[in-house]
């Protein structure tokens, strides 16, 4: 039996044969895309990605498809009123970008099919899907479910910063249990303490970096939400550069913000699986037929510079895989 963690889906490899037309392309409807999206607007790389990418398959905006975009502003909270608009709209197919913004989405309908982005969660232990090669329900897409990936960031924080024992960990506890209990797993196995603090908004930001000074932490490391990103990626590398913290994020914006390094998948060419999925469900495929990708491409940076202002000679074994930049 195929573990269900090491399979990757080919969505664009013809695995599984679609009707020629979608229902929306039958009835003569212009098909809507309807999109969730954690960000304040009118601009996100996945949102711009997305529809560009539809744009490449031969898709015109306004006359063979339109997009409704839904933008919670940094208010998670937004989510379920947007997800039950979109859904009394009737779209065709709803593009989730996170988990609160698909937990939205799935509390609001059974029927239209959701395509997720997610870098937080299992999708099978969250319930989103039987199995990553058979979803079995509405929802399908890209989720990340690395386990490994927060030992990867423990790891490279200790050899960049040897003798670390104290480490603080972001985390928001709206992305569930998954990451940080594969980093508590990890940082048992190496001898490692974590220094766990919580941020549910981006309002909980400053107390939680103050904490980290505080607490006796060497080195921090942010997990994966929506949160953590622009503009939150730029506030925390900007307090690690200040008060001298190594620091590692899966976001490779953090390290070309100032922050230590990054490590994590090369979001651009992943996000290119999304209008794929979008443009096979248009045209009649069934999201409990598309397997669920997971990345396969992942960028180690090094940022030198912030590097040198704290006074850190990075090991040649390190630096032999990054990508440097100052």
């Amino acid at each position: 039996m195929m573990d269900r963690r090491t399979f990757i889906g080919s969505v664009a490899g013809g695995l599984l044969a679609a009707p020629l037309l979608g229902a929306a392309q039958q009835s003569g409807k212009v098909p809507v895309v309807g999109i969730l999206n954690y960000s304040v607007g009118p601009r996100s790389r996945s949102v711009d990605g997305t529809r560009q990418g539809l744009l490449e398959l031969g898709y015109v905006e306004g006359q063979t498809i339109v997009f409704d975009v839904r933008f919670a502003g940094g208010k998670p909270e937004s989510y379920p009123g947007f997800a039950a608009d979109l859904v009394r709209r009737k779209v065709d197919v709803l593009l989730a970008i996170g988990l609160p913004a698909l937990r939205a989405a799935r509390d609001a309908t059974s029927a239209i099919p959701i395509v997720a982005f997610d870098l937080e969660s299992d999708p099978v232990q969250a319930g989103f899907a039987s199995s990553f090669a058979h979803p079995g329900g509405n929802i399908t897409g890209c989720f990340l479910d690395q386990p490994g990936l927060p030992g990867k960031w423990l790891e490279l924080i200790g050899e960049a910063v040897p003798g670390t024992h104290r480490i603080a960990v972001l985390r928001d506890p709206t992305t569930g249990p998954w990451q940080l209990a594969a980093i508590k797993a990890a940082a048992e196995k190496l001898r490692i303490e974590l220094q766990v603090l919580e941020v549910r908004s981006p309002g909980e930001l400053d107390q939680a970096l103050g904490a980290v000074l505080t607490g006796g932490s060497r080195a921090l490391v942010q997990l994966s939400s929506p949160l953590f990103d622009s503009p939150g990626a730029k506030r925390i590398a900007d307090f690690a550069a200040t008060h001298r913290v190594p620091a590692i994020s899966m976001l490779r914006s953090f390290a070309e913000a100032g922050g230590l390094m990054s490590y994590g998948p090369n979001l651009p060419e992943y996000q290119k699986r999304l209008p794929v999925y979008i443009d096979r469900i248009l045209k009649g495929a069934n999201p409990a037929d598309l397997p669920i990708e997971q990345p396969t491409k992942f960028d180690f940076v090094i940022n030198l510079k912030t590097a040198k202002a704290f006074g850190l000679t990075m090991p040649q074994s390190l630096r032999v895989q990054a990508e440097l930049i100052d």
